[in-house]
């Protein structure tokens, strides 16, 4: 028997400073059954990160929402989808192989990547050239101990504060307050 997905409900109040864009987000996130709390949490702060783009590529007429994540790996993680059914924005975490990313750079008009685990170098390594050619594919790197602390904001139901400022996410709780400073490799 296939165990289910584990359904998590989330508003995000994001504040980005940088860019302009305050809004509150309500979030249903399904986490799959091999999917951790940490890469979960990772998915909603790489959300939080790119929200203002429903603004700055969509002018507000765009849909931001979630992806299968690893029930579909032709899925994104996150994605924002604009009302002709374009993809704008592409969103990945971990570390996926260069073939479907140079697939998705084909299918969106951005595709970005957030690497976060403790191997995230030796990934970089081994896939930066082959990543070369690809123009509209941004990758960032999250600190593996930024990532694990996210985990312990996880809950069923999340009501959490967002804030970017000078380039980091502050994503914060009642009880946590979790500093992210993402590193740009492309």
């Amino acid at each position: 028997m296939a165990l289910k997905s584990t359904i998590f409900k989330a508003t995000l109040q994001i504040a980005d400073i940088d860019h302009g864009y305050y809004a509150d987000h309500a979030l249903t996130l399904a986490r799959h059954p091999s999917e951790t709390d940490e890469r979960m949490m990772v998915r909603l702060a790489a959300m939080a990160l790119n929200a203002h783009q429903l603004q700055d590529m969509c002018q507000g007429d765009g849909t931001l929402a979630f992806g299968a994540g690893l029930s579909d790996p032709d899925d994104p993680d996150a994605s924002l989808t604009d009302f002709t059914g374009r993809k704008r924005l592409w969103i990945e975490v971990g570390q996926p192989d260069d073939k479907p990313l140079a697939k998705a750079c084909s299918k969106a008009d951005q595709v970005v990547v957030y690497a976060f685990h403790h191997a995230a170098e030796l990934w970089w390594r081994g896939i930066e050239r082959k990543l070369t050619r690809l123009d509209n594919l941004q990758v960032w790197r999250l600190p593996g101990s930024a990532a694990q602390e996210l985990a312990t904001i996880a809950s069923r139901n999340m009501q959490l504060d967002a804030t970017v400022m000078e380039g980091a996410l502050t994503l914060s709780n009642r009880e946590h307050n979790e500093r992210i400073e993402p590193a740009r490799w492309k």
